[in-house]
């Protein structure tokens, strides 16, 4: 995996759909490349009183379409081109679902586990002053992603109010509630999850009702994932975390090993069930897998092994384009990132309008917009998938791209 590009992969999957489309060299030349990369380096005071410097990014790829929307993420392993790669995505995503978003992304170069909250605070508020100069609720608004959470959200849109004299909620989504945050927010990946995997099942012809799910990945979206899945009847028979992978073929508890992860802060220890590799979980015997973890984990070397005959993509781009051919090839259904998790940011849209509007709407009421939007979003993608014989994914990625090229003709270029 060490010549994986996560940008490159994106510019290949937007090839394969314009190709398709026999979209003009012209509109390639437009879609293919971010609108906006920026680079922030700046300082940070550490508990013991040492300055260290960071580097951070936003990435707003395209905004035809309305205002830039994309998490910001905290990791080490963040780089320019993952973040390039992940602003078109959401481009996409914010397109396959039809809302008015553009797509962005940001991410911080940091090891949040070896830091403290307040070493989080100040590097938050920082980098939230560093990019406030391209932010807004009507030109940019960030979310949480890898790392990320309500919290840091309340510290973003609490800085970026600061500089603006008065409170702006709208500025930021997957806030707490008392704040300004959304009923559903913290829910909506693994909901969205849920809500394309069904619709699936249906096309398949195949109950959800005792079906074996894997999951790779048990953080926000795929611990939340596991336990709405166990609701609906399914055996959760496989999960993992960035410590190592837990089998038990008759089924896991998805609320205890998630509290033993609270306790022990593994997965992989959890004693009722087989210890096996992070990897592994992508291919043990289960009808649904849902890779919940980071990109190109499914690739030319391993989808040949996986036996799900769902896969429900939790993750941003965890299926290289080589692992898309064999996967269809032997009939796998993959509901493509920009499709299957697009409720977390369907759900941010929600939020963003409550905020501007000051008028907020029951947990009910969101999760049964959402439910409209997801099935709506998977039937005009299975639909544009047979019309071209082609993947959800291609066709999801067609159906994404001729929207924003609609866009992007209707405007012109200025000036």
């Amino acid at each position: 995996m060490q010549d994986f590009n996560p940008y490159d992969m994106a510019v290949q999957q937007f090839e394969l759909a314009a190709d398709k489309l026999e979209l003009s060299e012209d509109m390639r030349e437009i879609l293919r490349k971010p609108k906006r990369e920026l680079i922030v380096n700046f300082p940070v005071r550490l508990d013991n009183g040492r300055i260290k410097t960071m580097t951070g990014y936003r990435v707003q790829h395209n905004v035809n379409r309305g205002p830039a929307k994309g998490g910001i993420r905290y990791s080490p392993d963040v780089t320019l081109d993952e973040v390039k790669a992940l602003a078109m995505w959401m481009t996409w995503k914010c397109a396959v679902v039809g809302i008015p978003y553009g797509g962005a992304k940001g991410g911080v170069i940091c090891d949040p586990k070896n830091m403290t909250a307040s070493e989080l605070e100040r590097l938050t508020r920082r980098f939230t002053t560093e990019i406030s100069i391209i932010i807004g609720p009507h030109s940019d608004i960030p979310a949480p992603d890898v790392n990320t959470n309500s919290q840091v959200m309340a510290w973003m849109m609490d800085t970026y109010s600061m500089h603006s004299g008065f409170s702006v909620p709208a500025v930021v989504t997957g806030k707490p509630l008392s704040i300004g945050g959304s009923e559903g927010r913290n829910e909506a990946t693994a909901t969205g999850v849920l809500f394309t995997t069904r619709r699936a099942a249906q096309r398949l012809g195949m109950s959800l009702k005792g079906a074996r799910v894997s999951i790779q990945g048990f953080g926000n979206a795929g611990s939340i994932a596991a336990r709405l899945f166990h609701v609906e009847g399914c055996k959760i028979v496989a999960v993992s975390d960035t410590s190592g992978g837990l089998y038990n073929e008759e089924g896991l508890d998805p609320g205890a090993v998630q509290r033993h992860k609270l306790a022990y802060g593994t997965v992989a220890t959890y004693p009722d069930g087989q210890s096996i590799s992070i990897a592994d979980v992508l291919t043990v015997p289960c009808d649904i897998l849902i890779p919940a973890a980071t990109e190109g984990v499914i690739t030319e070397h391993n989808a040949d092994t996986i036996q799900a005959r769902i896969i429900a993509e939790a993750a941003n781009g965890p299926t290289t384009p080589e692992a898309d051919v064999i996967l269809f090839e032997k009939g796998r259904l993959v509901i493509p990132d920009i499709l299957a998790n697009a409720g977390g940011v369907t759900v941010s849209y929600f939020e963003w309008v409550q905020d501007l509007q000051s008028i907020f709407w029951g947990n009910e009421e969101i999760i049964a917009r959402l439910e409209v939007i997801m099935n709506k979003a998977f039937d005009a993608v299975a639909d544009q998938a047979d019309l071209y014989h082609c993947d959800m994914r291609l066709g999801a990625n067609m159906l994404a791209i001729s929207r924003v090229s609609e866009a992007t003709q209707v405007r012109g270029i200025y000036p």
